[in-house]
């Protein structure tokens, strides 16, 4: 076994250990309440996306509600999460081109998903990651940091760390691996007060002399 297959097997076996059937935490009602959820949590606590998509999805939980809706209505609600005016109007905007191009029906292709307004690369692959069995390894903050940390990647851009975990990580793992590794970098791997000697998975590779 080299180097890289040894360090993957601590990795997964201890996330294995720690989150076996890792679920999502993410707030929503259907496909459409889905793609608003993911988009809404960009740059925002989930804890507190969720908190008001509980209101916001009392309101719209489709296309049709969202475009009768007064955007006013829809930024009050929202308006405790970061970016929220932009996020309104991409909510807005985003539900016409719904209606109007896919007849409310959100489309299942990463290419058509990533012209819809607010909705980047990484919002695209998470959708699909709950929804269908697309390959897809979404990485947001959480797991750019654990790869540049466990030295899987440089940590220059996402879209190179993306590229480095679907290398290293077999593929009927990635949608399980984007949660479990979320949770983890979280719990015990944070961006700020991180604590050494409590991230497992930096400790034991360390002691195996794998970073």
């Amino acid at each position: 076994m080299n180097f890289i297959s040894k360090k993957i097997k601590i990795i997964e076996n201890i996330l294995d250990f720690l989150y076996p059937n890792p679920i999502p935490t993410l707030y929503y009602i259907n496909e459409y309440t889905l793609l608003i959820s993911i988009m809404l949590s960009s740059r925002s606590q989930e804890k507190k996306v969720n908190e008001i998509t509980k209101i916001l999805f009392r309101k719209i939980n489709n296309p049709i509600d969202t475009i009768y809706t007064p955007i006013e209505n829809i930024k009050n609600i929202i308006k405790h999460i970061g970016l929220y005016n932009k996020k309104s109007k991409n909510i807005y905007d985003l539900s016409i081109i719904l209606i109007k191009k896919y007849n409310g029906i959100i489309p299942k292709n990463i290419s058509e998903l990533k012209f819809l307004p607010g909705i980047g690369h990484k919002t695209a692959s998470v959708f699909l990651s709950y929804v269908s069995n697309e390959s897809v390894f979404p990485v947001d903050t959480h797991i750019h940091r654990m790869m540049f940390r466990w030295k899987l990647s440089n940590g220059k851009n996402v879209k190179q760390t993306e590229e480095n975990a679907k290398c290293f990580f077999k593929k009927k793992n990635w949608k399980k691996l984007h949660l479990q590794i979320i949770f983890y970098a979280k719990k015990y791997s944070p961006s700020r007060k991180w604590n050494l000697k409590k991230d497992i998975i930096y400790q034991e590779l360390l002691n195996n002399n794998l970073l």
